[in-house]
């Protein structure tokens, strides 16, 4: 899929606020630090995923002009 690492590092990004958040309200700061680290590692799969599929675009039209 595509999109994958992308899709899962957003997906880390909202679990981990969500947790961030529900430590601060429940005064926990483990929780509140391990929710900050899953959506710090949420963000780096995302820019990871996008990267990844913008080399593999670019390799794509690469090959389309060596086609052509």
């Amino acid at each position: 899929m595509r999109y994958e690492d992308e899709l899962k590092g957003k997906g880390k990004q909202v679990s981990g606020t969500a947790k961030q958040k529900l430590g601060k309200l429940t005064n926990d700061p483990d929780l509140q630090h391990r929710g900050g680290n899953e959506r710090v590692e949420g963000h780096v799969q995302e820019k990871f995923g996008r990267a990844k599929r913008k080399v593999g675009e670019a390799i794509e039209d690469l090959g389309d002009e060596i086609t052509d």
